[in-house]
């Protein structure tokens, strides 16, 4: 196949969105695809055999991290000449629409994919007049497509609720041979505790003040008593204030991790705690349950869809900040049900390899280029 794939967020920036595309473009390349991308001007030029055109942009106001990517007009042609057999958009906004207009000049079949819960960090970034145009427009775009595929379940749910149509799941996937409990390190653990044989709470992604991290550092603080220790892995915006959180307490920074050093500070930790709200499905924490850690979060779309609370981990009432505490005390404090949860977060991570998931996706490529067709004779 040819594919071509416009997304607004890709390389160098690190999380769920980023990896998996970067999985979809090795995978379709070991599959003999050929891939254009259209994405952001910090994109390498290239990667796993696709070429990539890089757009300029501008921060969006509520999330300046992320970027609106300004169409450049020869793309529309460098497309053409291309001839996708079918174009993927990823979180469409601006690019992402150009891309849609372009599919439906070519005739191309057209699959959007919905990844992150913009119109609810209008809402975390006290700009809550803005998310209902958002959810707007961004249902508008979606509406255009053959269809839209979603992370999870319950971000499908969410949006047939909001009026988006033609949806179905894509889920995700992880690489249990790398993440594995076997991983564990006993230096590691010396290095993260100064030798201390205390329990290592573990969170890891993007320090952003959307993760709800705020919740995550008070709990800790309320869990002195228990002589443990905290390893917060990433790094982003909301660091400085985490840091001045966390002062005095037991509690390293460890910036981004990747690939071995990352898997095993998952498998060299006792218990992840995860208490984002706005996740569509929460990759870290399917990497943190193939390493064998239980998981306490909170009951929100995207992390309801992995953890089985009282199986795999604790899922507490979004929003219950005492609640997240206790479960964090109770698991922190009984090494013998948290280690009983672990093994069962690992048996469930286990089913979810990322060849199936991609296999799944070309599967609903040629089913949208098979319908095409099957139109066109």
């Amino acid at each position: 196949m040819r594919v071509a794939l416009v997304t607004e967020n890709f390389l160098p920036k690190l999380d769920g969105v980023t990896r998996t595309l970067a999985m979809l473009l090795e995978h379709l390349e070991r599959h003999g695809d050929r891939v254009l991308v259209l994405g952001p001007e910090t994109a390498p030029k290239r990667y796993a055999g696709a070429r990539i055109l890089r757009a300029p942009g501008v921060p969006l106001p509520f999330y300046p991290e992320l970027r609106l990517l300004l169409p450049r007009p020869e793309f529309g042609r460098m497309l053409s000449r291309f001839r996708p057999d079918i174009v993927h958009v990823v979180d469409p906004m601006a690019l992402g629409a150009a891309g849609i207009r372009w599919a439906r000049r070519l005739r191309a079949p057209l699959l959007a994919s919905y990844h992150t819960n913009l119109a609810e960090y209008c809402t975390h970034f006290h700009m809550g007049m803005l998310a209902g145009p958002v959810w707007a427009y961004r249902r508008m775009l979606h509406n255009q497509c053959d269809a839209t595929l979603c992370p999870s379940p319950s971000t499908m749910l969410q949006l047939h609720r909001r009026g988006f149509s033609q949806l179905g799941v894509w889920g995700r996937g992880v690489d249990a041979s790398l993440f594995h409990p076997a991983r564990r390190s006993m230096a590691w653990r010396t290095r993260m505790t100064g030798g201390d044989t205390r329990p290592i709470l573990l969170y890891v992604g993007r320090l952003s003040h959307e993760k709800n991290l705020e919740i995550l550092a008070r709990a800790f603080c309320s869990l002195r008593d228990l002589e443990a220790q905290l390893v917060i892995v990433g790094d982003g915006p909301a660091r400085a204030q985490l840091e001045r959180l966390l002062a005095g307490q037991p509690v390293t920074f460890t910036g981004y991790l990747r690939g071995e050093a990352l898997a095993t500070a998952y498998a060299s930790a006792d218990l992840f705690a995860f208490p984002s709200l706005t996740e569509t499905f929460g990759q870290v924490v399917l990497e943190a349950m193939a390493s064998g850690l239980p998981v306490v979060a909170f009951d929100a779309e995207g992390v309801c869809d992995l953890v089985s609370s009282e199986r795999t981990g604790y899922l507490v009432r979004p929003g219950d900040a005492d609640g997240f505490a206790s479960a964090l005390r109770t698991l922190m404090s009984t090494p013998e049900p948290r280690l009983r949860l672990g093994i069962c977060a690992r048996l469930h991570a286990e089913q979810r390899a990322w060849g199936q998931v991609m296999d799944e996706l070309i599967q609903v490529y040629e089913l949208l280029i098979a319908r095409r067709m099957g139109r066109a004779a």
